[in-house]
């Protein structure tokens, strides 16, 4: 059976427009080990770098689908609090990468109060209890066993599709989880995330085009905006939410563990299509990154030691610093393995 979901209260998206080809990969079917639903799996991580994770028939997924439901509404109140409330928390007062952003639109609602694209990451080390927790705000505080359980049902979800990357670019069991454990500080994070109702800009677009810094990402939307470029024709198209599943992508780290074999997708979001954009836009996300410590480079062994040796040899730095420096640094924009680094010159609040 299929978890319930709240996508009926939203306006439909929109039948006739063009979608990503996002294949459909069963969490059950993983679980259970199943040959052609983990090569259908590593297929789409090499191919687009994107694919919807069905959760039907996983207690797993069920589970994790109830607790995106019960953050949405959360993240909703969340957003509600008076702006100066809001702002107690903001990066610049409690850490240079989690905490409160926003970036005004310049325009105001009804009541007079600046319209925001706004987000709030809360780091997963605060829930595990890997250090002294950041300031939250009560309402936060009164959820932390929700926030703690999604946390812990993401990993679980995460670690499983590590394992099945392992078998697949055969390397020992454990390779790419031992750079991923739970219990050490990373730059893992919940994040909530709004953006008002605005109109289209060109403009906004181009500066939200960006690859993923870290792992792999779950993504929960309600309403479409999200996008990604496709990497056969470079036309940007929709993808669309599906009742049940989370949007998985894959981030820079995979790409540069496995000398591109697998594939972080440019991706941005824009305002969502008629008739849904005249709803304000939340969406869930979870992001997973290696270790701090852990220096982001090729990795030895299976497939990887048959990839070409790259002609230049890109400076290495640990999973902390490439984060900063992508996120709020000096590395902003699009990074491939054939390409580099893209850089952008300023990247939107509350981009996915």
């Amino acid at each position: 059976m299929a978890p319930a979901t709240t996508h009926h209260l939203y306006p439909p998206f929109p039948a006739e427009l063009p979608t990503a080809p996002l294949v459909s990969v069963s969490l059950a079917k993983l679980k259970a080990s199943d040959g052609a639903e983990s090569k259908a799996f590593f297929d789409a991580c090499r191919s687009l770098g994107f694919f919807y994770l069905d959760t039907t028939g996983s207690p797993l997924g069920c589970s994790l689908v109830a607790e995106a439901e019960r953050l949405n509404d959360l993240q909703a109140r969340f957003f509600k609090m008076p702006n100066h409330e809001k702002e107690e928390y903001a990066r610049e007062k409690v850490d240079p990468f989690f905490g409160y952003r926003h970036g005004d639109l310049g325009t105001c609602h009804d009541d007079g109060t600046p319209k925001r694209n706004e987000s709030y990451n809360m780091r997963k080390d605060d829930f595990e209890g890997n250090c002294e927790a950041l300031p939250h705000p009560s309402l936060i505080k009164k959820h932390w066993a929700l926030l703690q359980s999604y946390v812990r049902h993401c990993r679980a979800v995460i670690d499983l599709m590590l394992t099945h990357l392992e078998v697949h670019l055969e390397l020992p069991i454990g390779t790419l989880a031992n750079l991923h454990r739970i219990k050490e500080r990373s730059g893992d994070h919940v994040r909530f995330n709004q953006r008002a109702i605005q109109p289209y800009s060109d403009g906004d677009a181009k500066q939200g085009e960006h690859t993923d810094f870290g792992t792999l990402t779950i993504l929960f939307n309600w309403l479409g905006g999200l996008q990604i470029r496709r990497p056969d024709t470079e036309d940007w198209v929709y993808v669309k939410p599906v009742p049940g599943h989370a949007s998985i992508n894959l981030g820079d780290s995979l790409v540069k563990f496995t000398a591109g074999i697998l594939r972080s997708n440019v991706h941005r979001v824009v305002v969502p299509p008629a008739p849904q954009d005249t709803i304000t836009r939340n969406s869930l996300v979870y992001f997973s990154r290696p270790e701090d410590t852990v220096v982001l480079r090729r990795l030895r062994g299976g497939l990887i030691d048959k990839q070409p040796r790259a002609e230049t040899v890109e400076p290495e730095m640990t999973s902390q610093e490439w984060i900063l420096r992508r996120s709020v640094g000096d590395l902003k924009g699009v990074y491939t393995h054939s390409g580099g680094l893209e850089l952008r010159p300023q990247m939107a609040a509350g981009r996915v």
